[in-house]
Formats: structure tokens, C-alpha cells, sequence
């Protein structure tokens, strides 16, 4: 379905006029977005805000005084937040944006193209898994930020309100409930096993079945299948592999 123009009123803040202004005018070519409000401090911001309402927050991170993660605290507390979209130049800073509820996480140089998927996740409300690009996935390990392509996923397990991720190099944890990754990774290949696990399809080697038992093997790893899931795990296993079907 084609969304029409919403009319969004924005907030742009950034400390650097060069980067303000060309994010402004590229907010302003955007068919959805009616209005650009622009302030070169968190501070200034903030007296924006309590004059009026803006439908979200283009926000940068590095800035003098107040800076861009303060802000979206400050902004957490409001009665009616607005989505925040952090662009900044600096990848690290990724996993403590998600943390924010962060509508999304855009890196300069900033593309035409990667600004109107963050305008679009504005209007439909959605909230990309630590995602910096679509097939990125920011993770922590001893307060270094890193991105992994999910591609190289091979298969995900439940750690509580955590998934660890799995890949050929190693394993990563991610604060994120495994029920929100099958939501919004199944587009991507990934499909639950079983109460506690979630496979990336194009990673299956082999299905097993010994004894009524269902197991699959994903890169050298047996992982077993719950009766639950066993049909629904063949049935996509056998469309995917028709003569004609498309590989992703």
C-alpha cells in the first residue's frame, strides 16, 4: 500500500550549520515532511519544544554542552516523546541510541535515499531490530560497538529478554526479545524451531528425522526441532527448494 504525504513537522539539530543545513533541505524535498524547524543546540531545542509539537527529532550525537544521547533522555521523560532519529557520523554510539527507543540510527555522509527509510519507519511507527542499515546489526562486547551483516546469522537463541546470535565467527548477545527479531527478521529468512530458537533458512544443511524426532543442521550445528514447528519447518524447506523458486 502507497503511503500518501503525512505533512510530518520536523526538528533538525545539529551543532555543525554545514550538516544542519543540508539535512534540513534534504527533509524539505521529502514529499511526507511539511515543515523543517532547525536549532544548532540541545539546548536551543529544548526551548523549541516547550513552545511547540513536532511530529520527530532528526537529532546528531556529538555536540557541545548537551549532547544528542542527554537530549533523547530529556525527551523520553515528555508526556508524548517524539520519535528520535539520531544522524551522526559516529557508528559507535548505536547500541545506547536503541536503547532510547530510537526510531532509527542514520550515518553521514547521509543518503537521499537512507533519510526517506527513516522518514518512512517515522510515519509507520516501526523500530528497526539495532539495525543501522538494513542488513546491519549493531552489537556490544566490553563497551565496543560492532556491526554484523545478517546474512552471516546463522541461527538465534533465547537468553531471557536477550537473543545471542549466532555466526560462523562466533556469538553475539542483543538486548532484544527473541518474539520481536521472529517479527522482524521472518522477511529475511528467519523462521522459529522451536520455543528458544530461530534458524536463518538459507543456513540449513540438512533435516533429520530419527525416532519421531526432528533436528536441522545450520553450519555444523544440530539444532533440534520441536513437534510444533516440524511441518510448518518442511513445508517452507520444500517450497524453497522447487525448481523456480527464489533464493534469497
Amino acid at each position: 500500500m502507497t503511503i500518501e504525504p503525512v505533512g510530518l513537522r520536523v526538528l533538525v539539530i545539529d551543532d555543525e550549520r554545514p550538516a544542519l543545513d543540508e539535512l534540513a533541505f534534504l527533509l524539505e524535498r521529502d514529499p511526507r515532511v511539511q515543515g523543517v524547524l532547525t536549532s544548532d543546540s540541545a539546548t536551543d531545542a529544548l526551548r523549541v519544544l516547550q513552545d511547540l509539537s513536532v511530529d520527530a527529532v532528526f537529532l546528531d550525537i556529538s555536540m557541545p554542552g548537551l549532547s544528542g544521547l542527554e537530549l533523547a533522555q530529556v525527551l523520553a521523560r515528555f508526556k508524548a516523546p517524539p520519535p528520535v532519529v539520531f544522524v551522526t557520523a559516529h557508528e559507535q554510539h548505536a547500541v545506547e541510541a536503541f536503547e532510547l527507543n530510537a526510531v532509527d540510527y542514520v550515518l553521514k555522509p547521509v543518503r537521499e535515499e537512507r533519510l526517506a527509510e527513516a522518514v518512512r519507519r517515522v510515519v509507520e511507527g516501526t523500530h528497526p531490530a539495532r539495525a543501522v542499515e538494513d542488513d546491519q546489526v549493531a552489537v556490544e562486547l566490553g563497551g565496543v560497538t560492532r556491526f554484523i551483516s545478517r546474512a552471516d546469522i546463522t541461527y538465534v537463541e533465547a537468553q531471557g529478554d536477550y537473543a545471542r546470535l549466532h555466526t560462523a565467527e562466533g556469538s553475539h548477545l542483543l538486548r532484544t526479545p527473541l518474539a520481536t527479531l521472529e517479527q522482524e527478521w521472518q522477511a529475511a529468512g528467519f523462521v522459529r524451531i522451536h520455543r528458544s530458537l530461530l534458524v536463518s533458512l538459507p543456513h540449513v544443511d540438512e533435516v533429520r528425522t530419527e525416532a519421531g524426532r526432528c533436528t536441522v543442521v545450520v553450519d555444523g550445528t544440530e539444532l533440534a526441532v520441536s513437534r510444533r514447528h516440524t511441518r510448518a519447518l518442511r513445508d517452507l524447506l520444500v517450497r524453497r527448494n522447487r525448481p523456480g523458486a527464489t533464493s534469497r
